[in-house]
C-alpha cells in the first residue's frame, strides 16, 4: 500500500485545513483501518484520529476532540482530515497511516505511512 497525504500549509490560528491522504497499490482499501498521526519539532509522533475500515467508528487523540473530524471514502481509496479551530500547537508534520487491524493508537500497529504533510499554524 502506498499512501500519499497532501494539504497541509500554513494557516492562521482560528482558522481551518483540510488533509486528505490517497491510497494506491495492490491492496483492497476498505480492509484497513485508517488514521492520521503528528510529529511537531522535537516531540515524539502522536495519534490524532483513526477511523474503522467501514468508517462507522472514530476516534480522536484528546487534544483534537471536537476540532478534527476524520472521514473516509473507500471507493476514492481516500481518507481526510478535516481540521477546525487551529492552535499554534497544532503545528506538525501531519503522516497518514494505515493498520490491517482495528483502528490503533500504536504507531507499533501500524503498517504503512504516508510521506507527511506539514502543517504550520501562526499565532
Amino acid at each position: 500500500v502506498q499512501l500519499q497525504a497532501s494539504g497541509g500549509g500554513l494557516v492562521q490560528a482560528g482558522g481551518s485545513l483540510r488533509l486528505s491522504c490517497a491510497a494506491s497499490g495492490r491492496t483492497f482499501f476498505a480492509s484497513y483501518a485508517m488514521g492520521w498521526f503528528r510529529q511537531a519539532p522535537g516531540k515524539e509522533r502522536e495519534f490524532v484520529g483513526g477511523i474503522s475500515w467501514s468508517g462507522g467508528t472514530t476516534y480522536y487523540g484528546d487534544s483534537v476532540k471536537g476540532r478534527f473530524t476524520i472521514s473516509r471514502d473507500n471507493a476514492k481509496n481516500t481518507v481526510s482530515l478535516q481540521m477546525n479551530s487551529l492552535k499554534a500547537e497544532d503545528t506538525a508534520i501531519y503522516y497518514c497511516a494505515a493498520s490491517s487491524r482495528a483502528i490503533t493508537t500504536s504507531q507499533a500497529k501500524v503498517d504503512y505511512w504516508g510521506q507527511g504533510t506539514l502543517v504550520t499554524v501562526s499565532s
